[in-house]
């Protein structure tokens, strides 16, 4: 895998979108997501992942969602990882009611590593069944491409501190036909994860989100915490 040419593929593609961005005004926001990590290795290839997310929004002062991720990867080669899982969210809306919505993800993650930087992409395919018992269209699911780079620095202590960006594409869009087709999504994060012991990692980070190519835009600034646990 050669991450200098998909890092230039993908500053070309941030390039290009930007110039394909649907006008309107752009809403900026502040959040707080949460996370709570526990994994299972059966052993050295195989391990069950277990998360927990609360997140936040309108300037941390409103709920926005928790869902409950449980999956299964597997480890082929030391550099190549396979993960499937499914994902229960329960987003809250304006009208004070839930959404309730159903995921499913595939992610394949190349890792490699230069002296003391670790790189790794992580492609996923995604797709969302969204409020199946009360939405005309709940049985039309959303499907998503995220490509997902990063990188993290091995200072010798137990902090790493780390860098990533990540682009979504929407492949089918039944309810926002405008996103249809296009990217319209990016992410751009930083962050440290301070290793209590072999077992328990804790992790902050900040994370901006802008949207484009959809009728009304959200610039996202949002703070995160984790807590992992390997069992």
């Amino acid at each position: 895998m050669n991450i200098l040419v998909k890092s230039r593929f993908i500053a070309i593609v941030l390039f290009l979108v930007c110039f394909n961005s649907v006008s309107g005004q752009v809403i900026n926001d502040a959040g707080l997501w949460t996370t709570f990590n526990v994994e299972k290795k059966l052993n050295k290839k195989v391990s069950f992942f277990l998360t927990e997310e609360f997140r936040m929004r309108e300037n941390i002062t409103r709920l926005n969602l928790f869902y409950t991720d449980l999956g299964f990867s597997y480890k082929p080669k030391d550099f190549v990882k396979l993960s499937l899982s499914y994902r229960n969210i329960e987003k809250y809306g304006w009208d004070n009611t839930f959404s309730y919505r159903h995921r499913f993800t595939f992610d394949i993650v190349l890792k490699t590593k230069l002296d003391k930087i670790g790189l790794s992409y992580r492609h996923r395919l995604q797709t969302e069944y969204r409020d199946i018992k009360t939405s005309a269209n709940g049985m039309l699911p959303e499907w998503f491409s995220r490509s997902k780079f990063e990188a993290k620095y091995d200072i010798g202590t137990k902090v790493t501190p780390y860098l990533s960006v990540e682009l979504r594409y929407q492949l089918r869009a039944p309810r926002q036909v405008e996103s249809d087709g296009t990217w319209h999504r990016i992410r751009y994060a930083g962050g440290i994860n301070y290793e209590l012991n072999k077992r328990n990692t804790l992790g902050a980070y900040y994370l901006i989100q802008n949207e484009f190519n959809v009728s009304s835009p959200q610039n996202q600034y949002i703070i995160g915490l984790e807590y992992s646990i390997a069992l």
